[in-house]
């Protein structure tokens, strides 16, 4: 039995044991008669030496509590408390607020892209009236370059000046954030951290690439080929999330994985789910309709791992004519199961 106490009173009590495991000094027995006590020869006291802390041990097992409490509840329940999906549609823009060549975010002047956005929104929610829908910005934070750069990662980090602007344009709209990590020829466990500041924060989420993931491809430059993630790379950004939601009392975190071919994740069987953490895998092909559904049943579909996403490209989808860009309605109908993460580029 998991807790002979209600859940907040082991919780509480679990939590007093490993203060006191962390803050007092180890217990020293009485000498036994005849030994040598704790005062030598000239009446000097030796102070006891307390043992030493095993602070890794000690988070492990707080984060083991906690994963534990977290997976009581959503046994019950089915999700933890905050959990956006799936419970919403998250519908989100796509790009970089300082370039015009990645995406809608940032194609157009600030105001003019949010009234489109609002109409997009609305289209959404008139398609499925049944579940609320969730506006998201979704910015590279980490961006693949043409380039090598200083280290010879082939990657570039925002500027905090960015990252701080387009938090603020989602917050004054009522969008959640989502970053997004494109490793270029470093790690996610190099990266990632380069984010948990802001990911501390309630509305901020994550999103990975493994197309401009190329550190198993020495001498690949992003866009020459396509790059991959393995299952226990996509495991490392899941408890990097779960650690984060635990240490700061968060709702749980969305975490967007991009994908349009098989090798673009590998072992996908071995992605250990967690409550703290929902995982969308995101059809991220451009393309022609039956092209983009045939890749959302091959990849998405047929390996399945939590939620789906789907991306709509403005500029691509609709090329060559008489090819069109799929509307909210056949998106709904064409598509099994139904995606509850959208994206706009």
């Amino acid at each position: 039995m998991l807790f002979s106490l209600t859940p907040r009173a082991a919780l509480v009590a679990a939590s007093l044991s490993l203060l006191a495991a962390a803050s007092l000094p180890a217990c020293k027995t009485s000498p036994n008669e005849g030994e040598k006590g704790a005062t030598g020869a000239t009446g000097d006291s030796v102070a006891a030496q307390p043992a030493p802390i095993d602070t890794i041990k000690i988070k492990a097992m707080a984060m083991r509590r906690d994963s534990l409490k977290a997976d009581s509840i959503a046994r019950k329940t089915g999700q933890l408390p905050g959990a956006i999906l799936p419970g919403h549609r998250i519908v989100a823009f796509y790009g970089n607020i300082r370039s015009k060549g990645m995406g809608i975010l940032g194609r157009e002047p600030k105001e003019q892209m949010f009234r489109k956005f609002a109409g997009v929104l609305k289209e959404w929610q008139a398609a499925d009236p049944s579940i609320p829908v969730q506006a998201a910005l979704h910015n590279v934070t980490i961006t693949a370059q043409g380039t090598p750069g200083k280290d010879g990662k082939w990657r570039l980090m925002n500027s905090k000046a960015t990252i701080d602007e387009v938090l603020s344009w989602a917050r004054e709209h009522k969008c959640i954030l989502f970053l997004d990590v494109q490793p270029g020829h470093s790690t996610l466990p190099v990266e990632l951290p380069k984010l948990e500041a802001y990911l501390k924060q309630p509305d901020v989420h994550l999103g990975i690439d493994p197309e401009f993931s190329l550190a198993t491809m020495p001498g690949v430059r992003p866009n020459q080929r396509i790059g991959t993630l393995d299952a226990k790379d996509v495991n490392f950004t899941i408890n990097f999330l779960a650690r984060i939601v635990s240490e700061n009392h968060l709702p749980p975190k969305v975490l967007t994985v991009h994908r349009f071919t098989r090798k673009m994740i590998t072992n996908y069987k071995n992605i250990k789910l967690d409550p703290r953490v929902q995982v969308v895998m995101h059809m991220d092909g451009h393309g022609e309709p039956t092209l983009k559904k045939d890749s959302y049943h091959d990849y998405i579909q047929t390996e399945p791992v939590q939620y789906t996403g789907f991306k709509l490209f403005y500029e691509y989808d609709p090329k060559p004519k008489p090819h069109h860009m799929m509307t909210p309605v056949e998106v709904l109908t064409q598509l099994t199961p139904k995606p509850l993460y959208i994206q706009y580029q």
